[in-house]
């Protein structure tokens, strides 16, 4: 499992938690679980520039 802390200014610091078959995103009470397929199409987007 890696973890990764997102701090910006303010105080929310949002994280994301890679484990072998899903990842975890957000910060609390306020997160989104992903399969790793899911993730890989989000930051092949990302990477895209399509979103």
């Amino acid at each position: 499992m890696k973890i990764v802390n997102l701090c910006g200014s303010g105080d929310c610091c949002p994280m994301v938690k890679l484990e072998d078959e899903r990842v975890e995103i957000g910060e609390k009470d306020n997160t989104c679980v992903l399969t790793k397929s899911e993730w890989e199409a989000l930051k092949q987007k990302i990477l895209n520039k399509e979103i």
